[in-house]
């Protein structure tokens, strides 16, 4: 690498991923388009997809995403990293299958030992022919359906591998509905959404991934690349792979690089991304926002420090909801009935406590319905 690359500082980095994350400004866009710029959300919470879009949108209607879940163009469903996301019914079909290899060496590497001797190809061979009926199943029905053909596995570990592993699967509303509690039905993707998720050219074992394609370029993989720095870049090929569960991409990196541009941050590590990239001015000021639980804008990254101190990181992965103020995560934030609680991680000043207390009143508002004098906002 070159001594005359450009070096981004942390302020740098922190201010371009507020702008890919759509948190300097909220931004104008349809709730779809934004759940596809984003990559998606995290959504094992299920009603944090809302708070992380009203975050980010103008004018966003929870009733919108709900439309979307129903219509069938959003869907829930495992895919990166092995946890649940909300993603566009497009980039499930186009995405899982490259996900394959990495979601079932994920379960297995909780359950390894629990489902040594099942053949994988017969396990979603039953799971399939369960599901072939077209009816939602919960996990304890899928299982219960096929344990008879693997008598001592534990129901757990058929379960996972069946949801998250290898038959690819969507949890149908209300499941995710606004307001709405409910459990966990599964239904293949496939029959949910009328379309076979699309083939990965990358696929050549089931077990072992290639990271190339036959001509070695990787298409899907270069696709994926390109869309997360559109989201979170610049950023590492170990940012990627934190953030997929997929191991680096090389093949797709090493075919997407002529049209990328290269950075270092502020530990030597190349940052690539795409060069028409918005990488605003690190002066730019940037608003209290408050996230919700597991939000990517934190976690998708290996080196998180561009927006959370080190000594904070584990809220990042404990569920916790933190709030933004001047890009970093400075507090975290409860609801106790009509109040939103933000506990500050440091002093603020006078006016970052008169902020925090604005943004909350209104995410107050945005959760509860109710007039904003009967809100009240303790930021202390």
């Amino acid at each position: 690498m070159s001594a005359n690359v450009t070096v981004l500082d942390t302020r740098t980095l922190n201010r371009a991923t507020l702008a890919r994350q759509l948190l300097l400004d909220r931004a104008d866009l349809p709730a779809l388009d934004a759940v596809a710029h984003l990559c998606g959300l995290q959504a094992q919470e299920p009603q944090e997809p809302f708070v992380g879009l009203w975050s980010r949108l103008r004018a966003f209607e929870p009733g919108t995403l709900c439309d979307l879940l129903v219509q069938r163009r959003v869907v829930r469903t495992h895919l990166m990293r092995r946890t649940v996301h909300l993603v566009t019914a497009d980039d499930a079909l186009a995405w899982r299958t490259r996900h394959d290899a990495m979601l079932r060496q994920r379960v297995l590497g909780v359950y390894r030992r629990e489902l040594d001797g099942v053949d994988l190809g017969e396990l979603a061979a039953a799971g399939r022919e369960t599901m072939s009926d077209g009816e939602p199943r919960t996990m304890a029905e899928l299982t219960r359906a096929v344990a008879d053909r693997w008598p001592g596995v534990p129901a757990r570990a058929l379960g996972e591998m069946l949801i998250a592993g290898v038959v690819p699967m969507v949890q149908l509303p209300p499941r995710g509905l606004w307001r709405t509690k409910g459990g966990v039905r599964n239904l293949p993707l496939a029959t949910w959404l009328g379309r076979e998720p699309a083939p990965d050219p990358s696929a050549t074992n089931s077990d072992a991934p290639n990271d190339a394609s036959p001509d070695g370029s990787d298409p899907v993989g270069q696709a994926i690349l390109r869309r997360y720095l559109a989201a979170y870049g610049p950023a590492a090929t170990a940012d990627l792979r934190a953030w997929s569960g997929l191991a680096g991409l090389p093949a797709a990196v090493a075919a997407a690089r002529p049209e990328l541009v290269s950075f270092r941050d502020e530990r030597g590590r190349e940052l690539l991304d795409l060069p028409d990239a918005p990488r605003p001015d690190p002066d730019t000021p940037a608003p209290v926002r408050f996230l919700p639980a597991f939000d990517n804008a934190i976690l998708g990254y290996q080196e998180r420090g561009r927006i959370i101190d080190d000594a904070h990181r584990g809220l990042s992965v404990a569920g916790e909801r933190v709030v933004l103020v001047d890009g970093r995560v400075s507090a975290t934030w409860t609801v106790e009935q009509d109040t939103v609680v933000a506990k500050p991680l440091r002093r603020f000043t006078r006016a970052e406590r008169a902020d925090v207390a604005e943004e909350g009143r209104a995410v107050a508002m945005f959760l509860s319905d109710k007039a904003s004098e009967r809100v009240r906002v303790d930021a202390s």
